[in-house]
C-alpha cells in the first residue's frame, strides 16, 4: 500500500539543553567562546537542510523516565561535542563577503518531547512504504544551514516522541557543520551514556567506548584562508535564504531490507560476470548499488538512449592526510559515475553498472581533493538539491553508509528495531543506505522516487527478489 498518514503528533514541551561538563572541564570564570572556522567542505553544505535521522525504540515505552533520562544524557553528550551546542556566526571580512563561523557558545541544543498515541512500533517498522507521520518525528525541519545563521537557530535539535508502544528518539543537526560519520559518531556517544546511566552511576563516572570527537581543522589551513571569506552576489545570510526554491515534486518513500545471503549473490553474479575482463573487485554496496541503478532505469520507463548517472558520496576520512577518523565535520566529497545510456545499464549487466561506481569511487585523488579546497573561495559552489531536482529522472543519489553503527544505539532499553529518516533533503532519486538489522552483511536501502516510478520499483520481481518481506519484530 502507499504511504499513509497515521495519527497525530503532538508537542508536549520545548526546551533547550545546555551542555553538561565534568569538573575539571568547567572552567572559571567562564571564557568567551572561541569559534571553529568552517572549511570549504562544511560551507558548501549551507544550502541544505538538516541532517535527519532516528531510530525506533519499543521496549522503552515500559521503562518510565525515558524522557528526563534521554534528556540528561543529551547533556553530557554535548559535554564531549561542545561545540554543537553553540550557534553559527557570520562576519563580513570583506565587501560582499562572508565568513562563517561556529561560534561554541554553549547555548544548547533544542529538546523537544512529543506524543503519537495513534501510532505504533508496528506502523513505522513493518510497512514497506514508509507513513507520511514519520516526518513529524523530527524537529527543526525545513531549515536551511543558513537560516541558522540569520535566525541564530540551534544548530542541533532532538525530539523523543512516545508512541502507543514504543518511543523514536530522533536528532537534526546542521550539515553545515558534520556530515553523516559524525552525525552517528553523537548519537553512538549519547546513548552509550544514556545506556551506562542505568546503574544510577554519576556523570563523573560514567566511561564510554566511543572516541573524543576531534573539532580541531588544523589539516586545512594551508589550502585556504581563514576564515573562509565566501564572495556572494547578494551582501547578507538573509539575502541567501531569501533564494530558496519551490517547493520539490512530491515523491514517495519506501524502506529495503537485503539479507546478508542476498547481498552475497548479488556480488557474487557481478563479480563472475566481471572475470576475464578486467581486476577490478566488485563490492557488496556496489553489487547492491548497482541492482538498484538498473532497477530504477526500468521503474522510470527511461527510453534506451537517455542517459543517467549515478552520484555517490565518498568519504575523505582515511584518503586525505591529516583527517582522523573522528574528526567532527564534513570530510566527505561527491563522485559521479559516467552518464551511461539506460539501454547500456540494462543492457550490458550487473557487473558493468557495478564497475562504473567502482570507477567513479576509484577516481578520488587526494591531490584533486586539496586542490578543489584551495580553489574554493575564489570559485564557491555549494550542494544543490534545486540543480538535482532539475535533472532528476537523470540520476541516482546515495548518501549515508552501511558502516555506520545503527542498531548498537541502545539507549538502556534494548537495541532499536528500525531506523528512519525525516523530510529534509528528499528527492525523486535519492537512496539512503544503512546497515541491515541483521549485521553480517546485510543492508538496507531507503528509496525516494516519483509515486509512480516507486510503485513499478516495488512491484519489479528482479529487484525486489533480493529484498527481505517486510517484517516487525
Amino acid at each position: 500500500s502507499e504511504p499513509r498518514s497515521t495519527g497525530d503528533v503532538r508537542i508536549v514541551s520545548r526546551r533547550m539543553i545546555r551542555p553538561s561538563l565534568p569538573p575539571e572541564q568547567r572552567p572559571e570564570p567562564e571564557p568567551e567562546p572561541e569559534s571553529i572556522h568552517l572549511t570549504p567542505w562544511d560551507l558548501r553544505m549551507i544550502t541544505l537542510e538538516y541532517i535527519q535521522k532516528g531510530v525506533l525504540l519499543p521496549n522503552a515505552i515500559a521503562a518510565g523516565g525515558v524522557v528526563e533520562r534521554v534528556a540528561s544524557s543529551l547533556a553530557r553528550a554535548l559535554g564531549r561535542f561542545y561545540p554543537f551546542a553553540g550557534r553559527l556566526a557570520a562576519t563580513s571580512p570583506q565587501p560582499q563577503s562572508l565568513a562563517i563561523s561556529l561560534r561554541c557558545s554553549g547555548e544548547g541544543a533544542e529538546f523537544v518531547h512529543a506524543v503519537a498515541p495513534g501510532v505504533t512500533a508496528a506502523d513505522v517498522a513493518a510497512s514497506l512504504y514508509i507513513p507520511r507521520v514519520v516526518w513529524s518525528f523530527f524537529p527543526l525541519d525545513g531549515l536551511l544551514g543558513a537560516d541558522a545563521v540569520a535566525g541564530s537557530r540551534p544548530v542541533l535539535a532532538a525530539q523523543v516522541t512516545e508512541l502507543a508502544d514504543g518511543v523514536f528518539i530522533a536528532m537534526s543537526l546542521n550539515h553545515c557543520v558534520a556530515d553523516g560519520t559524525t552525525f552517528w559518531h553523537f548519537i553512538n556517544t549519547w546513548s552509550e551514556l544514556s545506556r551506562r546511566s542505568v546503574g544510577g552511576s554519576s556523570d563523573d563516572d560514567v566511561v564510554i567506548s566511543a572516541p573524543s570527537p576531534v573539532f580541531d581543522r588544523q589539516w586545512f589551513l594551508d589550502s585556504c584562508p581563514v576564515p573562509v571569506p565566501i564572495p556572494l552576489p547578494f551582501g547578507t545570510v538573509e539575502d541567501m535564504v531569501g533564494k530558496r526554491v519551490p517547493q520539490f515534486p512530491p515523491v514517495h518513500e519506501c524502506f529495503l531490507h537485503f539479507p546478508a545471503e542476498r547481498v552475497k549473490e548479488l556480488k557474487a553474479k557481478a563479480n563472475a560476470e566481471m572475470a576475464g575482463t578486467a581486476t577490478t573487485t566488485i563490492s557488496s554496496l556496489q553489487a547492491l548499488l548497482a541492482h538498484l541503478w538498473r532497477a530504477v532505469c526500468r521503474a522510470r520507463r527511461l527510453a534506451p538512449e537517455q542517459k543517467m548517472a549515478y552520484y555517490l558520496l565518498v568519504g575523505c576520512r582515511g584518503r586525505v592526510d591529516g583527517i582522523r577518523a573522528s574528526y567532527a565535520g564534513n570530510a566527505v566529497v561527491a563522485h559521479a559515475s559516467t552518464a551511461s545510456p539506460a539501454g547500456e545499464i540494462l543492457g550490458r549487466g550487473l557487473a558493468w553498472a557495478a564497475w562504473l561506481l567502482n570507477r567513479a569511487v576509484a577516481s578520488f585523488a587526494e591531490a584533486s581533493a586539496r586542490e578543489k579546497l584551495a580553489r574554493w573561495p575564489l570559485e564557491p559552489s555549494f550542494s544543490s538539491l534545486p540543480a538535482l531536482v532539475a535533472t532528476a529522472r537523470a540520476m541516482v543519489l546515495t548518501g549515508s553508509s552501511p558502516r555506520f553503527d545503527v542498531y548498537g544505539n541502545d539507549f538502556g532499553w534494548g537495541a532499536p528495531v528500525a531506523v528512519r529518516s525525516g523530510p529534509a533533503n528528499k528527492l525523486d532519486g535519492k537512496a539512503t543506505v544503512y546497515e541491515g538489522r541483521g549485521g553480517q552483511g546485510s543492508m538496507a536501502l531507503e528509496v525516494c522516487l516519483a509515486p509512480e516510478a516507486l510503485a513499478r520499483l516495488v512491484a519489479d520481481e528482479e529487484f525486489m527478489s533480493a529484498v527481505a518481506t517486510p517484517g516487525y519484530l
